[in-house]
């Protein structure tokens, strides 16, 4: 099995778990989401419209980069949601589903999380704890191998154990893009996706 799919499986298991799970359930107008920060909005936002490519998901998340005044052209996701809507009616559309997960990810991850916009602010005033700890839960809620690796990069001279992780998320897309595709293995790989990203939220300063 390839990357992407492994990598969709393993991130919806992640990805604001619990909480998640009731925003899904109750909608983005209630309460709960509008008390929410700006940056837990955008994850959520994200996560809907990448698992549930509908009108209404697509909508949200696109008012909510116009009122943040993103610049991002949400237009240009369109057709990704239409091709996930006929692979969805196939059984035999792994290669393509991998490749089109592949290209939502690296779209979304154009959504930079506010995360990585506190940890600059941090880094400018001479906070670094605050940098660091915004900047690894910023790397959290990326999804694309190549923004998640760059992110690291970028991390290191300020954090040495980001090389550790960065190897150790090396390690893990192998072990994903090597692994089959039954149950066994994908739980075995969610238990070592869930162990990278306790050691990535588990700050060392």
């Amino acid at each position: 099995m390839t990357a992407s799919t492994l990598f969709t499986i393993a991130i919806v298991l992640i990805l604001l778990r619990v909480f998640w799970l009731r925003i899904k359930a109750s909608g983005t107008q209630n309460e709960n989401f509008k008390t929410l920060p700006a940056k837990d909005q955008l994850a959520v936002l994200k996560e809907c419209l990448l698992n549930n490519p509908s009108e209404r998901n697509f909508q949200n998340l696109k008012r909510f980069i116009s009122e943040k005044n993103l610049d991002l052209d949400m237009e240009t996701y369109r057709p990704y949601m239409k091709t996930q809507l006929e692979l969805s009616k196939r059984k035999d559309a792994l290669e393509e589903d991998n490749e089109l997960y592949a290209q939502e990810s690296r779209f979304m991850d154009q959504m930079e999380p506010l995360e990585f916009e506190e940890a600059r602010e941090a880094k400018k005033t001479g906070d670094q704890e605050t940098y660091i700890t915004r900047s690894l839960e910023g790397i959290y809620r990326l999804y694309s191998d190549e923004a998640i690796e760059k992110a690291l990069k970028e991390l290191s001279p300020d954090y040495p154990k980001a090389e550790l992780l960065l190897e150790g998320y090396r390690k893990l897309t192998q072990i994903r893009d090597e692994s089959a595709a039954d149950d066994k293995s994908l739980e075995a790989l969610r238990k070592i996706r869930d162990q990278w990203e306790e050691d990535l939220l588990s700050i060392h300063l």
